[in-house]
């Protein structure tokens, strides 16, 4: 690209290209409402498999694991092979993997389909998301396709606790998993005439050893957070991190020296696309923690059924869904780094309702600071990806796709370790436990929230009452500072999009990142 160069037409997507975003929307929707979902199944699960506490923990993480694991590996495949055969391929993969998972008559057997559906499901993010990029070429068409994208993302992941808990009420719980089979079924009838094709000619071969130092850093690093959250400081997840950093470092110094590098390093030359990805990743770290506390305090402190949790946490997805959708007109008005900075800096003011909820009759300030949130996480949702995507040459579309799901998980990932310890650490803090309260039933409560609560089942009803009482308002202390760092990271974030993010929706790349666009195109 040539700044001397007289600029070609873009063209504007017609029918087909509508029709087939709402068959892409379809596997983003069933990924958000996968994971969701299963937190709900688990206890009907456990009834009928019978797992170890190991293998319930492998369970839920093996899914989210490997998708983080298998996407730099799968937004490259697909710039190779093609992205919309790779989507098609995991379509059928997914919808194998599902009916498996759903007749799976052991805990063993149950871990290995849904590791092998979190490697199916690796395909569906990037080869989604760089397809847009391909069939809306007007950047403010594709900001709309991406906002749309985004929605079916957030909404399925507040839907996922209400379908799931009706699908439960009726049926066994496998029926969960074959959500998706329907969703892919669709999508493989129709992806081969409503969507393109389109992969790079001159993109070289999948490097091997690249494939397997990417898994290995991603999934240490990501491991490594989750057991932290989980465990707390402990040697085992802090030395998973250092051998996933360590690993990660050979990883990069390998790319910079192949001639087709499994993630090619000069991306990150593109201002614009490397401040998208900081700022999705900062951000993330917030709404991950955030979630998780949020959620818990729903359900423990409320009393509220997972299902009716969901329900609660529907305006907010709707709050999340209606921004996304009004950011690109925005955009097209107003500089992209004040409208992403300021609904940011809008978001934070949800995170300080945060600080004054109660333990008796917060619900509506929670669910209010909550709303608040998400307006920023809506808006960045849509606009940070289009950045992300909209920055690279057409050719590159799935590896930026890839990058920017992955900022995501490792931001979600860092967010639940270090605020839930944060919110773990007031909790203990603050928890007063009764006089009278028996040894080991204190203990356990001391421990976490979800102890006081199993404790409390075994004690006479006047000694429950006071426990949980007192636990509830350690665990709203835990929350209070959970709004306070909250609003920190997020403050953080939208420094970042006021400072790094200088250029306007629409105007002519930067100097640098012309530059930058024309050694991507000629490698």
């Amino acid at each position: 690209m040539s700044s001397n160069a007289p600029e070609a037409p873009v063209r504007k997507a017609g029918t087909r290209e509508w029709l087939g975003l709402a068959v892409l929307a379809l596997p983003t929707l069933l990924i958000s409402l996968d994971q969701s979902v299963l937190y709900l199944a688990l206890p009907h699960l456990a009834e009928g498999l019978n797992p170890t506490g190991t293998q319930t923990l492998w369970i839920m993480d093996i899914y989210g694991f490997l998708i983080a694991g298998f996407l730099i590996t799968m937004g490259t495949l697909g710039d190779r092979v093609g992205r919309r055969k790779l989507l098609m391929i995991g379509a059928t993969a997914v919808g194998i993997t599902s009916v498996a998972a759903a007749y799976s008559t052991s805990a063993e057997a149950l871990i290995v389909t849904r590791a092998l559906l979190g490697i199916a499901a690796a395909t569906l993010m990037p080869s989604t998301l760089a397809l847009i990029s391909n069939m809306f070429q007007d950047p403010y068409q594709r900001g709309r396709a991406i906002a749309v994208w985004a929605s079916c993302f957030m909404g399925g992941t507040a839907l996922g606790p209400v379908i799931g808990g009706t699908m439960l009420e009726y049926f066994w719980w496998g029926s969960v998993f074959l959500l998706g089979v329907p969703v892919m079924v669709v999508l493989l009838i129709v992806a081969p005439f409503l969507l393109p094709e389109y992969k790079d000619a001159n993109a070289g071969k999948i490097d091997l050893v690249s494939v397997v130092l990417s898994l290995l850093s991603i999934l240490s690093v990501i491991y490594g957070l989750k057991e932290l959250a989980r465990y707390g400081f402990e040697l085992v997840p802090v030395a998973a991190i250092v051998f996933g950093v360590a690993v990660g470092a050979v990883f990069v110094s390998r790319q910079g020296k192949l001639a087709a590098p499994l993630l090619d390093l000069k991306l990150f030359k593109v201002g614009a696309f490397t401040a998208a990805l900081l700022i999705l990743m900062v951000s993330m770290l917030g709404t991950g923690g955030g979630y998780l506390f949020i959620t818990g305090f729903v359900q423990m402190v409320e009393g509220y059924s997972p299902m009716e949790a969901g329900l609660w946490m529907v305006p907010a997805a709707v709050a999340s869904i209606i921004a996304a959708q009004l950011a690109p007109r925005f955009a097209k008005t107003h500089q992209l780094s004040t409208v992403i900075g300021v609904s940011l800096l809008i978001g934070m003011i949800g995170y300080v309702l945060l600080v004054f909820v109660g333990p008796v009759g917060g619900m509506p300030l929670l669910v209010a600071g909550f709303v608040i949130t998400f307006i920023g996480v809506g808006t960045l949702g849509a606009l940070g990806t289009n950045l992300v995507v909209g920055s690279v040459p057409p050719e590159r579309g799935g590896s930026a796709a890839a990058l920017s799901s992955i900022c995501g998980d490792l931001g979600t990932a860092l967010g639940i370790a270090t605020l839930g310890s944060l919110g773990t650490a007031f909790y203990r803090g603050s928890l007063d436990v009764p006089d009278g309260t028996p040894a080991a039933a204190a203990d356990s409560a001391e421990g976490s929230m979800e102890g006081a609560i199993a404790a409390a089942r075994d004690l006479p009803a006047e000694a429950s009452d006071n426990l949980l009482t007192a636990a509830g308002e350690a665990y709203t202390s835990g929350l209070n500072a959970i709004g306070v760092a909250c609003a920190v990271v997020t403050a953080i974030s939208a420094t970042i999009a006021f400072t790094l993010l200088r250029k306007k929706s629409g105007d002519a790349p930067t100097q640098q990142e012309e530059k930058a666009e024309d050694s991507l195109s000629t490698t």
